[in-house]
């Protein structure tokens, strides 16, 4: 079966309290549709980088968060996943105040995830440096995950 990696905006938006915004309600909704009916038949996954993000903040809301990741199986960040997070933040594709943003790339890449699931579109799931990021991970001897967002996927789950 096919992996999707979860990074975290997906705990974060599915654990959180209604939004004012319209945007932020509607990603919230379209995450928690996504989940709540089985991720579009993915395997989840994600890494301790994601742990470690969730728990930061509100207390109480990391809890929601963490309570999230508890069940998804996690990654090992092997030196081989620090070396090209740190290839795609020295080459400026991704900026060294998302630092994070390239570990989750790279853990993608790595362990051969199918998908990698965010509503990052600013350092993750941005068509402005897709291809920058593909050309560095090929150069790594890896294959980029798919980046996308739930609302994409569940376009998947419709056609069923």
């Amino acid at each position: 079966m096919a992996t999707v990696y979860i990074e975290t905006t997906i705990p974060s938006y599915y654990a959180a309290r209604p939004s004012d915004s319209i945007t932020e309600l509607n990603r919230q909704q379209k995450t928690r549709e996504w989940w709540d009916h089985g991720h579009s038949g993915l395997d989840p996954v994600s890494s301790l980088e994601t742990v470690l993000e969730a728990s930061d903040g509100d207390p109480v809301a990391a809890a929601k968060r963490l309570e999230f990741m508890a069940s998804i199986p996690l990654l090992t960040i092997a030196d081989p996943v620090i070396a090209l997070a740190s290839s795609l933040v020295s080459s400026g594709i991704v900026p060294q105040k998302a630092a994070s943003d390239a570990i989750h790339i790279a853990v993608c890449a790595f362990h051969g995830v199918d998908y990698l699931v965010t509503w990052n579109f600013k350092h993750i799931a941005n068509p402005f440096l897709s291809d920058r990021i593909r050309r560095r991970i090929t150069e790594a001897g890896f294959k980029m995950p798919i980046m996308t967002n739930p609302e994409e996927l569940l376009q998947n789950d419709e056609d069923r």
